[in-house]
């Protein structure tokens, strides 16, 4: 399916979680002048406006970044992030996670990105055209796992899919899985939604046998609107960088603020 567009949710307290630790991962990983490479499944157009008409039709931003962003500290490379794009783009821009990623890689780290939906890869090539990204119309599974083990072999694969297909939740452990098999030093960072269905339960039970060493953090908040199915996110990561885990109680502390 590719009707998912995440121009209705950018900038939401999912968002604000998922790029903050993604910041984070790779400010850890930029701080030793070793190369990497930044790997993205479901990568979207990686550049929003908080003041278009889908934006502002369901108020998820304002509920997200406009309210937690001046929890961060000046220092901190998420708040780092968001100044430099809206020095370059406006103060109602907001980065999706390949321009986090971009925004925070140096010459020499190599940037693989996956977009199947075809107005989604197109804004995205065009936004990534600066920055050298290996932009592909494609499923990101097949991407990560022809380029696995990437090289340089240092490095993360973010995976941010829509879930808009419930065996989305069956397949993924096995996708992970096998990306895994082919990379075992990669980080591998999975988003997910905390939906009050709890179908995104099962995956985690198998995720967690798995993977009993990875960093699981999750923050909640209230529905977007009413009737709102979403009422937390989700990020689950395999070889976790040093210090993610006190990065990952400080938001924790942020949200229940």
């Amino acid at each position: 399916m590719l009707s998912y567009q995440h121009i209705y949710h950018a900038g939401n307290a999912a968002d604000v979680q998922k790029h903050a630790l993604l910041a984070s991962m790779l400010d850890y990983l930029t701080a030793k002048d070793k190369p990497l490479s930044y790997l993205e499944t479901h990568a979207g157009r990686g550049l929003y406006r908080l003041d278009a008409e889908e934006s502002l039709r369901t108020g998820e931003a304002a509920a997200g970044v406009a309210r937690l962003a001046a929890g961060f500290p000046a220092d901190h490379p998420y708040a780092r992030c968001l100044r430099k794009v809206r020095a370059r783009h406006g103060a109602s821009a907001y980065p999706g996670s390949p321009l986090v990623a971009a925004l925070g890689l140096r010459p020499g780290d190599r940037m693989h990105l996956a977009e199947l939906h075809p107005r989604e890869h197109e804004a995205l090539a065009e936004v990534m055209a600066p920055f050298g990204a290996d932009v592909r119309r494609e499923d990101g599974f097949e991407m990560a796992l022809s380029i696995c083990p990437p090289m340089p072999r240092r490095g993360l694969v973010l995976i941010d899919p829509s879930y808009e297909v419930k065996g989305d939740y069956a397949a993924i452990p096995r996708q992970i899985a096998a990306i895994r098999r082919k990379w075992n030093v990669g980080i591998i960072a999975l988003w997910y939604p905390i939906l009050t269905s709890g179908v995104h339960a099962d995956m985690l039970e198998v995720l967690t046998r798995d993977h009993p060493d990875a960093l699981r953090h999750e923050v909640r908040f209230g529905p977007a609107r009413a009737g709102h199915r979403m009422v937390g996110s989700g990020v689950f990561v395999i070889n976790p960088t040093y210090g993610l885990e006190a990065e990952a109680a400080r938001l924790t502390a942020l949200f229940a603020g």
